[in-house]
């Protein structure tokens, strides 16, 4: 909607924020500013004195010089927005009576299929049976006109994911502290019958004094729930899908969030996802056949018993892998911290949701983020469901001729050797640098000495040509 000139004032009293008066003092005061003349003073202008005044937020400036009017969802006051959430938008609100700040996620009209109001719906009814301080709390729902809105506990801070990206991998310490809280809500949803189904970086909220807090049960669903319309699809992150959500997603039991989980440890030491590169597609069928690199290769710091956690978090066959979330937090109790070492300095506060990255090398190469609730087990190809079947399900070495095949998982070459028993044994007999990575050392090695050989030779030669003239 294109407005007219002062459209401010009248949008302004319009939406309920500002009253006539608080109109009337802001243009005096900008008129003042702008040397005593009323007439002259423009939107923009009038807007800003509202935000130093307190009485507007930037972005519900913006929204006044743009039209719009409407700035509320029910009770509370939408006052800025955060980004783009798995369901939809999401705005930070404040509630008109009690005051207090909340994250509100709204359904977009343009999604408000039966389908997707019952998903919608069903989410809010899954967060509002969980009270945990390391689960993100549902405070309210409702509809405003055709609008569907969930009210959550605002979060201040960061997610795992931008955390990494932003300061790098993390410390052993840091990332223990983290996902142990992780495991301790999600062993309280588990205990409910409620499987998250996509536990990644980006769905562990950080804030600034260490508190971590799992969010974003858009894709949960209760056991044995045969009225739930998405039971038996392939739904999550491809990042960080377990094997049987691929094979056999009508079977998951609580643990496939463990093996999601375990690939959200192994991101926040290595700052790598376990199978970097390619599409949805090959990143399934990697998570069914292969075992991503030694976490040891991109941190120093991980030990051997650390090493051997992430191991049993990620084990391809579920009988074999950890079986609750409270094991996890347990055993990740020996490196994590009773205060956490992430303070005000490492983390500002940032909102939780944030539109799609622009896609680049290193957005893929970090977490691309893939939707794959779509995804069909039929698109993988008759190879890998075939490598599937006769390595049973643990994973096996898988080479390419690509630097994101040979380089994201153990081994590399295109003959895949005997499989090891179990992930953890696979990283026990791993070695840290395959033979493709000792050639290329080597083939480096020598280029440089040739060509620092060959540069000295050349000012030699300069050299003694100026000094016989």
């Amino acid at each position: 909607m294109s407005t007219g000139r002062h459209n401010i004032r009248s949008n302004a009293v319009t939406s309920g924020l500002v009253t006539e008066d608080q109109v009337r003092l802001a243009v005096e005061a900008a008129a003042r500013s702008k040397g005593g003349v009323v007439t002259d003073v423009s939107d923009k202008r009038i807007a800003a004195q509202l935000v130093r005044m307190g009485v507007l937020t930037n972005y519900q400036a913006d929204q006044l010089l743009a039209g719009r009017t409407k700035l509320n969802l029910g009770p509370y006051i939408i006052t800025d927005w955060i980004g783009q959430g798995g369901m939809g938008q999401v705005f930070k609100a404040v509630h008109k009576m009690l005051g207090r700040e909340s994250a509100a996620k709204v359904l977009p009209l343009h999604k408000t299929t039966p389908e997707a109001v019952e998903s919608f719906r069903r989410e809010i009814r899954a967060q509002a049976k969980l009270d945990h301080p390391n689960l993100v709390r549902a405070f309210d729902a409702g509809e405003d006109g055709n609008v569907h809105y969930l009210i959550v506990e605002y979060v201040p801070g960061t997610d795992l994911r931008r955390l990494v990206r932003t300061k790098g991998k993390l410390t052993v310490q840091q990332a223990s502290n983290i996902v142990k809280q992780a495991a301790e809500g999600l062993d309280h949803a588990h205990e409910r019958n409620l499987i998250h189904r996509d536990i990644k970086p980006g769905n562990i909220l950080v804030t600034p004094d260490g508190i971590a807090k799992l969010s974003d049960l858009g894709l949960a669903f209760y056991l044995n729930d045969p009225n739930d319309p998405r039971a038996g699809k392939i739904v999550g992150t491809a990042d960080y899908l377990s094997p049987e959500q691929i094979r056999t997603p009508d079977k998951i039991t609580s643990n496939s969030d463990i093996y999601s989980l375990g690939c959200t440890l192994y991101y926040a030491v290595t700052g790598k996802v376990p199978f970097p590169g390619g599409n949805s597609h090959s990143k399934a069928r990697r998570h069914l056949e292969e075992t991503p690199w030694h976490p040891r290769r991109f941190n120093d710091e991980v030990s051997d018993d650390f090493v051997d956690l992430i191991g049993d978090m990620m084990e391809k066959d579920p009988s074999e892998r950890i079986q609750k979330a409270s094991e996890v937090a347990e055993r990740l109790s020996p490196w994590a911290a009773d205060n956490s070492p992430l303070l005000d300095a490492e983390l500002d506060d940032r909102p939780r949701w944030t539109p799609a990255p622009v896609a680049s090398v290193d957005a893929q190469d970090t977490d691309p983020n893939f939707d794959v609730a779509d995804m069909a087990l039929s698109e993988l190809s008759e190879t890998s469901q075939s490598g599937m079947q006769n390595s049973s399900i643990h994973g096996t070495h898988a080479g390419g001729d690509s630097m994101t095949d040979t380089g994201s998982f153990i081994g590399g070459g295109r003959k895949k050797p005997p499989v090891p028993s179990s992930t953890v044994e696979q990283y026990s007999s791993a070695g840290r640098l395959s033979k493709d990575d000792l050639t290329f050392g080597l083939f480096s090695l020598l280029f440089a000495s040739a060509s620092a050989l060959l540069i000295g030779g050349l000012i030699g030669f300069i050299a003694g040509y100026f000094a016989a003239k």
